[in-house]
């Protein structure tokens, strides 16, 4: 089965996408859809890597859940530091030195840094194990490296015991 379908949840997403998009129910276009569907995941396979197993999928709802909380409260701290004087801002480029070893997670933590207002993920160095990112005030980076050590690369470690 899994030569057939290497990627099965992308192929029904492919599916149900080209089926949305499509506005017609007719058999060309439902065998079309069906098509992409099958070779689109063959095409990308070499660009996909092996994601890992989760080992705790139920730390992932809590993790989703203080990622989503930490997204509204740096909206607001963000809006707050951004219509205050922009003198007292004190953007840096900041190492964050990772304990995680897989390039897939490293990329999930990556992403959580980037969708948090304030932070943007700049590079996974997989040679060094870095995080390099840039914040838009970070007077005590020390202390940034330590939040996002302990609220998503400790939990993402735990879920994918990485």
């Amino acid at each position: 089965m899994h030569r057939l379908l290497p990627r099965p949840a992308l192929s029904a997403v492919i599916f149900l996408l080209w089926a949305a998009l499509s506005n017609a129910a007719t058999l060309g276009t439902v065998l079309l859809g069906a098509l992409l569907a099958l070779a689109l995941p063959f095409v990308t396979r070499p660009f996909w890597s092996d994601a890992p197993r989760l080992a705790r999928p139920g730390r992932l709802f809590i993790l989703a859940l203080r990622v989503a909380i930490d997204i509204v409260l740096a909206n607001l701290s963000v809006a707050r530091r951004v219509i205050g004087p922009v003198s007292r801002l004190q953007p840096a480029f900041i190492e964050v030195p990772l304990d995680l070893r897989d390039p897939f997670v490293a990329t999930i933590l990556s992403s959580i840094v980037s969708l948090t207002p304030g932070t943007v993920s700049i590079d996974v160095d997989q040679e060094r194990w870095v995080l390099l990112i840039h914040a838009l005030d970070a007077p005590d980076s020390d202390a940034l490296i330590e939040e996002i050590k302990q609220r998503y690369e400790a939990p993402l470690k735990e879920i994918f015991a990485c």
